[in-house]
């Protein structure tokens, strides 16, 4: 398939640039597959179309204050490092703007000298390796001097940081947030567990990879980004009883879609584990695990939209969004959100 097959004109001003007040009252776009047809609800109406036995999986990464600002030790020349993946301990790989004032060898101090950094190594990409020089707590120094790195698309400052956090963020390492989880509620989740879902927690860590552009006109030909993640038994116990029951397994995201499909064997069953995954799902895969999917609105020609159009059919979510353009839903990391079953 072309590129431009998942392109589409969104007017700027649908980008939505601050949360709602309240995460459950986002618009929800229900895409029904079977039926090819298009309902408008509430989030919180999500609860309506959940029952008994199914499972609902979420991703519990927390995003980090991955952003750095910083100067060249010696001629205080201005560096942006932005932290894509620890490799090990205190050694991470960064992107940084502008690349050519790090050289292997060049020290860089943060935060007044709460920081510091040594360049190791140029890798893939021009990013770089470095290593991290501080006293104390590496999480703790970085909370007090790292900026959360919002999307380039949001221009507004965010007030309250943990609103681009979900509710169930735990584990530290994503560089952007699985935004279909931000509509989520502590109330509603706990109404959903009383009604018999179940809920499984995975991991994935969102790199900014997410929004990287592809760049070949033949999709097939596009390298994708490899994230980090984690299933756990009791993750796989919880999504393959929903499976043997022929009950359904949702997906929060298409990050949780990401580490179900990279888990599941053939017969749709899901086995733990942890690693990289490069999965890039789009039109023409089928899927093994996944029986529906929530999940905010994508960027044009993105490898996100490519995976929504493999689930639900390119026309269908393409007749969607013009809809959704139409009856001016939020688009993107703060927008509104759809469910497809």
């Amino acid at each position: 398939m072309k590129l431009e097959d998942f392109w589409y004109p969104l007017p700027s001003e649908l980008i939505a640039q601050h949360p709602l007040e309240r995460r459950d009252e986002s618009r929800l776009l229900v895409l029904n597959r079977k039926d090819q047809t298009i309902t408008h609800k509430i989030f919180r109406d999500i609860y309506d179309y959940l029952e008994e036995g199914d499972c609902l999986v979420i991703n519990n990464t927390r995003v980090i204050p991955a952003r750095l600002l910083g100067e060249k030790e010696g001629t205080g020349a201005k560096i942006e490092f932005v932290l894509l993946k620890r490799m090990e301990d205190d050694v991470w790989e960064v992107m940084l703007r502008p690349g050519r004032r790090a050289k292997v060898g060049t020290r860089f101090v943060f935060g007044g000298g709460k920081l510091r950094a040594e360049v190791l190594k140029i890798v893939e990409d021009g990013n770089r390796l470095v290593k991290f020089y501080y006293d104390g707590v590496f999480e703790e120094v970085l909370d007090q001097i790292g900026i959360m790195p919002l999307p380039p698309y949001i221009t507004e400052e965010l007030k309250d940081k943990e609103r681009y956090q979900t509710v169930y963020s735990k584990i530290n390492g994503s560089a952007a947030a699985p935004t279909a989880g931000l509509h989520f509620t502590e109330e509603l989740l706990d109404k959903i567990r009383k009604k018999g879902v179940d809920i499984a927690e995975v991991t994935l860590h969102v790199g900014l990879g997410t929004f990287r552009p592809v760049k070949v006109e033949n999709i097939e030909e596009h390298h994708m980004h490899k994230e980090y993640y984690c299933i756990t038994d009791e993750a796989c116990e919880k999504i393959n009883r929903a499976k043997k029951s022929n009950k359904r397994v949702i997906a929060v995201g298409t990050t949780s879609v990401r580490v179900l499909e990279t888990a599941a064997d053939e017969q749709g069953l899901v086995h733990s584990g942890q690693g990289e995954t490069g999965i890039f799902i789009y039109p023409g895969y089928k899927f093994k695990a996944v029986d529906a999917l929530i999940t905010n609105f994508h960027l044009p020609e993105s490898t996100l939209i490519m995976l929504v159009c493999a689930f639900a059919g390119r026309n269908f979510v393409m007749k969607a969004y013009m809809e959704a353009i139409e009856k001016k839903y939020r688009f993107y990391s703060f927008g509104d959100a759809m469910f497809i079953y």
